[in-house]
């Protein structure tokens, strides 16, 4: 069946509508970091992650890399780096996705505005770079393509800036699975819309999705020192989030959320129908939830370390029942989990310092393994001895973190440790969609 382009982003997304219904009734699932409802999800022991990796110049080759690890504890490679594909350059990586059937990672450079395609399904231990995107900046005007989340066929992709200024107002784009641009939308600016954004989340239970916000190209690339004294530079930050009806793909609501809210992580829990992220510079937990009366609101629902210490919540993982929540806190290095049975009234009750800064977070479906790295941006890391890179396993039992393994990024040559994604070596094991698998005729990746 040949694939019908068009310039209508609602058009994009049928096939996303009509698995609505169906999802409505699905078992809940994990969040996996912060993967799409539509990839297959691994249940059990995953076998390798892939460490989407900074390059440092002097350090190897220098090179931006996806690293991978195996982590099976049954293999004889355990906690080692077996595999690297150098990109021949930087251009400050950031984020990696999925695709809808976990057969492709998508991934982008805040800098060079590449999008980067590997095939992870063919041999999981060996990805292979299959396709690089360099239309992103022609066919959309935006910079920094950030987010990536799988719809059937397609990839959502958030990016942070655009090429007219470098500023903070940018917008959501949709690439299909074959890496062609389809279509793209701007951020709101009406209604208390600031046109910033940052990272996407989707609730197919009730058409939405949901969208934070961030810095631009002029700040995310400049150091860090230099910014924070900047009165104006620290005035270009993101202070809203946004709910999307995927139907039309146009806004619902913007939210005012002070303080560049960062990660979005939806609760699959049936009926909870909850949305959680988090604010970098004002350290606040904010929740997303229906009210009586069916309309989206956004509260405050605590505070996170010391605000006045600037503590910067980074990345988020939410467990698989959505009792609890993992935030990491970048400047203290430490990992903070969060009891929240109760969303609109969370707790924190257990920290451990990670190392001199952490930034990402990935937890196992079965919530007893996390993973944390190291690196935020380039330009941001701490210097110096402070500058730690690395990605470190910890078992958790629900009491205390112990430490499995770690990988020295630096000391292997491999650079700043960002992003990861896990993977299976046998993709037939993964049965996450069942209601999907049973609804062929309605995925888009079979066209």
């Amino acid at each position: 069946m040949k694939m019908i382009k068009t310039t209508n982003l609602a058009r994009n997304v049928a096939l996303t509508l009509a698995l609505s219904a169906v999802l409505a009734a699905a078992p809940a699932f994990a969040d996996e970091t912060s993967c799409s409802p539509f990839t297959p999800l691994i249940k059990g022991q995953e076998d390798l992650v892939y460490v989407w990796t900074l390059g440092v110049k002097g350090i190897g080759d220098g090179s931006d890399k996806l690293v991978t690890v195996d982590v099976n504890p049954k293999s004889k490679t355990y906690g080692k780096v077996i595999h690297k594909l150098s990109l021949g350059g930087r251009g400050e990586v950031h984020h990696v996705g999925l695709s809808d059937d976990r057969r492709f990672l998508w991934g982008g450079a805040l800098d060079s505005n590449k999008i980067f395609v590997f095939d992870i399904g063919t041999n999981p231990a060996k990805p292979k770079l299959t396709r690089t995107i360099t239309d992103f900046v022609e066919k959309t005007g935006f910079v920094g393509p950030h987010s990536f989340i799988a719809m059937p066929g397609r990839m959502l992709i958030t990016p942070l800036s655009n090429k007219k200024d470098h500023g903070g107002e940018t917008g959501v784009v949709v690439y299909n699975n074959k890496g062609e641009y389809v279509s793209h939308e701007q951020m709101p600016k009406t209604n208390g819309g600031d046109g910033y954004g940052y990272d996407v989340g989707i609730n197919p239970q009730k058409n939405v999705f949901l969208t934070s916000s961030f810095t631009g190209w002029n700040n995310y690339m400049m150091d860090l020192g230099k910014m924070v004294k900047d009165p104006e530079a620290m005035k270009r930050f993101g202070n809203t989030s946004v709910m999307w009806d995927m139907k039309t793909m146009k806004p619902l609501k913007v939210f005012q959320t002070p303080g560049a809210p960062l990660e979005v992580r939806w609760s699959w829990n049936k009926g909870d129908n909850w949305a959680v992220t988090t604010t970098a510079l004002t350290s606040k937990i904010w929740v997303y939830k229906q009210d009586a009366k069916g309309e989206w609101q956004a509260r405050d629902v605590a505070t996170i370390g010391d605000p006045a210490k600037i503590p910067l919540p980074v990345d988020i993982s939410i467990t698989a029942d959505a009792k609890g929540m993992w935030i990491n806190t970048f400047m203290d290095g430490t990992a903070r989990y969060w009891d929240m049975s109760d969303p609109m009234a969370p707790k924190e009750v257990f920290t451990k310092k990670i190392g001199s800064q952490v930034n990402m977070v990935s937890q196992s479906y079965d919530g007893k393994r996390v993973y944390f790295t190291s690196s935020l941006l380039g330009n941001w890391d701490k210097k110096a001895k402070d500058d730690e890179q690395y990605l470190k396993l910890y078992n958790w039992d629900g009491k205390d973190l112990k430490l499995a393994f770690e990988i020295d990024f630096y000391k292997e040559k491999l650079g700043r440790a960002h992003h990861m994604k896990f993977q299976a070596r046998d993709l037939s094991t993964l049965q996450p969609l069942d209601v999907a698998q049973n609804l062929p005729a309605l995925l888009a990746r079979k066209q």
